[in-house]
């Protein structure tokens, strides 16, 4: 979205008569009518006219538009009163009052100044060539608990966006944090009088804009000049010419204060020292913080970020000085430094069910925003029907029923027909709406995603706005159309479920592993580990460095066992912290080889106690214990075997043999290495059937997809429904035949649909020819003719209310995973890891 699509600003704390606005800027009268009134709104775009009343237009002229062109589209929008450049025809505008001035948009950013002038707030102003957003957004964050903030919507830095965003202020703030960009000379004095910052940050120095400046010297200064009403200068010393600047910036203005912050070892105020990868994996960085907080007094903290890049540990340590400036004490910025999340500042457009449009902002939510999320909606959806789901406004502060009544009036202005509340406050909008429009509100998100199927949406155009911490990306997600439109339904809180099935099972102080390869069995490995994490599992378990890599990568930080490491992958593994299985001699010293001596590893030894696929056997331990006493770099985490059939009777005999020598070849290890290490292994079917394996860990597999022997089968729980839609349906007569080879015959006259799945959908061609059925309107639907890649077709000739478009159930509650896996010869293992790629995960937690 850019500045020039929805620019409409209102604030209803604060309104100035029209004859105040003429005297501030020094207007002359071209028109004026007695109705003239209070100005609260300041107006741009004649497109984004939702409530014209309070509308104060501004015919801005740039480079390439002129917003005289569209006085009378404005005036048609219900516009009175406007400020010009030039002479304009008056005739169109017979109700008008209108003010001309030399320049619409220095009238326009003298307004905003006269208004910051009325606050006595702290002021904070960014810029620099990148980060400004985030820093801005990520200060938001970390200081909202203890101040009413106002700040710029978006990336609104623009000599536009900045008098706008400043026209947000009202009495409840007690902060303002404004961004300040530029592109060429001469501006950055202006944003200045609009912002008058009392603390400065500058970010950095780059190449952006670079032409729009004779040097990057002169850039720089252009920049310092947001600055001249500032009392403090937060920077980072480690930019030499940012430092020098802000020097020669102190020395110009008695009691001016320069804080900077320094990773490089440069003399500043606080310093970042020891940054380093998180102990426990990647996707996240450590570091030691030392602040000289006054003569003689070091305060020293450790903290950590969920990011690793360059980027956002210069945008956190920039915040942290910020912080400190502010008089937040250090030993509090740990929890909410953990918990920051990336700054997604997009409003995206997505295609939803039924017809609809989505307009996902699912990460933020104030008043500007959602003024913006609702211009921009009304620009691109004029007159058709719009749903808003909104969540609570966080950290209003005193006076916010004020606000929200504020709030009723916008959606009135840009016509909201239906609005479905999340959380606490938002109800008292119940009482401020007119009964035209259908309200429902919600306790919290996973109350209204349960009652999301009560609410039907078709051909109308859906905002979704909310705060972050309310997750309305699980919303967009059930109101996104499917780009395939087969789809693998993952119930989190049936996987949820079942964990707690198992846990339930385990001795106490047994630790728990979940075993998420092959891409969490087909499930999206990442987003189930995510899910698994919260839970509070112990280990996760991977097939191949990839797998872990794509976890740590993921921003998961739980240990990860590599079943199949790959001495290629050594190097990854190390500098991913992932965990590898040592099965074999040759394994372990091409572990050697790779680490030496100095560098440390932890690593899981895998015995062969009958399995006889990987494993070292009784007669390799002799070395290979040598060997690992002589590396004691090499810790060794736990050790164990894999159980060949826990899951069947018959062969118990057999499993218990296997436990005994595996207990035997353990005994041995400690002994030989004096330590202790954990011992596992129990898999699914071991947990429900021998608790005495349990032993020091489990390993959890299938059975935590609702697949598992008795006595636990019963009380588990499919997490996984695979779902396709009907493509279309024809009537067959009697005699004809379906598909390739003309293997369905038809032996009576029938309805026949064609699926949206297919053999290269994981649906295989042993599924064909009526050997198995799917769920159509809660009906069984056979198979008819061979599958096809991409499709198949079923006899729907006994289901009279089916119907293009209907959902198809192809495994589930009914029919279930086994079914499927028994008709195609094969285990639900072999089924989930065959659903492809390109069928879409979609998971659901209630």
């Amino acid at each position: 979205m850019t500045e020039a699509r929805a620019l409409c600003f209102g604030t209803k704390v604060m309104a100035y008569g029209l004859a105040e606005v003429e005297r501030l800027l020094g207007a002359r009268r071209l028109q004026w009518r007695p109705s003239a009134g209070k100005v609260s709104q300041l107006l741009l775009d004649s497109r984004s006219i939702a409530d014209p009343k309070g509308g104060l237009f501004f015919a801005i002229v740039g480079d390439r538009h002129d917003g005289h062109r569209f006085i009378e589209a404005a005036y048609r929008a219900g516009v009175r009163q406007f400020v010009v450049s030039r002479e304009v025809s008056l005739e169109a505008l017979p109700e008008a009052s209108v003010l001309l001035v030399p320049d619409t948009l220095e009238a326009l950013q003298a307004l905003a100044a006269h208004h910051r002038r009325q606050f006595g707030l702290r002021v904070v102003g960014i810029t620099g060539s990148n980060g400004k957003t985030i820093v801005k957004e990520w200060l938001a964050r970390l200081i909202g608990h203890r101040e009413r903030v106002v700040r710029s919507p978006k990336s609104y830095n623009s000599q536009v966006g900045v008098p706008l965003s400043v026209w947000g202020i009202g009495p409840e703030h007690t902060l303002g944090i404004f961004e300040a960009g530029i592109s060429r000379m001469g501006e950055m004095a202006r944003l200045a009088r609009i912002i008058q910052p009392d603390i400065g940050i500058f970010t950095n120095l780059g190449p952006a804009h670079r032409e729009g400046f004779p040097s990057d010297e002169v850039k720089l200064q252009e920049k310092m000049r947001l600055f001249d009403t500032a009392h403090t200068l937060i920077f980072c010393a480690d930019h030499p010419l940012i430092a020098q600047a802000a020097q020669q910036w102190a020395s110009e203005k008695p009691g001016r204060r320069l804080f900077s912050w320094s990773r490089n070892g440069q003399p500043a105020n606080v310093v970042f020292t020891d940054i380093k990868p998180k102990a426990i994996g990647q996707g996240g960085l450590s570091f030691r913080m030392e602040w000289q907080r006054a003569k003689g007094i070091v305060e020293r903290h450790r903290f950590t970020l969920p990011f690793d890049d360059a980027a956002s540990l210069e945008n956190a340590c920039h915040c942290i000085a910020m912080l400190l400036v502010l008089g937040m004490p250090a030993r509090t910025f740990g929890q909410r430094l953990r918990h920051l999340e990336p700054v997604d500042m997009r409003l995206s457009w997505k295609t939803g069910i039924n017809r609809c449009a989505l307009l996902d902002d699912a990460y933020s939510n104030d008043p500007a925003s959602l003024r913006i999320a609702l211009q921009l909606a009304r620009q691109h959806w004029p007159e058709g029907p719009l749903t808003l789901v909104l969540s609570d406004f966080l950290q209003l502060g005193p006076g916010k029923k004020r606000l929200y009544a504020e709030v009723a009036r916008m959606l009135q202005a840009y016509r909201v027909g239906r609005l479905l509340g999340v959380g606490a406050d938002i109800r008292w909008l119940s009482q401020m709406l007119p009964a035209d429009v259908q309200t429902a509100f919600y306790p919290d998100t996973s109350a209204l995603l349960q009652d999301l199927g009560q609410h039907y949406f078709h051909d109308e155009l859906i905002v979704i706005k909310g705060a972050r911490t309310f997750s309305f990306e699980r919303i967009v997600r059930r109101l996104e159309q499917k780009a395939h439109r087969t789809v693998l339904e993952v119930d989190l809180n049936a996987m949820a479920h079942n964990l707690q099935v198992f846990r339930r099972r385990l001795q106490p102080g047994t630790r728990l592993m979940v075993m998420v390869k092959a891409a969490g069995y087909g499930s999206g490995a990442v987003e189930m580990a995510r899910s698994l994490a919260v839970h509070q599992v112990d280990y996760l378990g991977v097939a191949y460095a990839d797998e872990g890599i794509e976890l740590r990568q993921g921003a998961v930080r739980l240990p990860i066992l590599v079943l199949n490491p790959e001495p290629a992958s050594f190097d990854a593994m190390m500098r991913y912290h992932l965990e590898p299985e040592i099965y074999s001699l040759s394994l372990l010293d091409e572990i050697i080889h790779a680490v030496g001596k100095h560098r440390a590893l932890s690593v899981h030894l895998k015995l062969d106690t009958g399995m006889h696929r990987l494993g070292f056997t009784a007669d390799d331990l002799p070395e290979a214990l040598a060997r690992l006493r002589q590396h004691p770099n090499l810790h060794v985490q736990s050790v164990f075997s894999h159980l060949v059939a826990s899951d069947d009777p018959q062969h118990d005999a057999f499993t218990h043999a296997q436990a005994a020598e595996f207990i035997r070849l353990y005994e041995t290890i400690a002994q030989a290495l004096g330590i202790r290490p954990l011992r596992h292994i129990a898999n699914s079917g071991a947990i429900a059937r021998f608790p005495q394996y349990h032993f020091d860990m489990v390993r959890l597999g299938i059975g935590l997809y609702g697949v598992a022997p008795e006595p636990l089968g019963s009380e588990l729980r499919p997490v996984h429904t695979l779902k396709a839609t009907i493509s279309q349906i024809k009537h067959v007569p009697a005699g004809d035949t379906v598909g390739y080879a003309r293997k369905g015959r038809v032996d009576r006259p029938s309805r026949i649909a064609t699926i949206s799945i297919g053999y290269a959908d994981g649906l295989l061609r042993l599924a064909g020819n009526g050997r198995f059925s799917v769920l159509i309107r809660g009906q069984q639907a056979p198979t008819i003719g061979n599958i096809c890649m991409d499709m198949a077709m079923v006899d729907v000739t006994d289901i009279p209310s089916a119907r293009e478009g209907d959902e198809v159930i192809v495994f589930g509650q009914k029919p279930t995973l086994q079914d499927l896996a028994e008709c195609l010869h094969t285990i639900p293992y072999e089924v989930l890891t065959n659903i492809a790629g390109r069928v879409k995960r979609v998971y659901w937690q209630e």
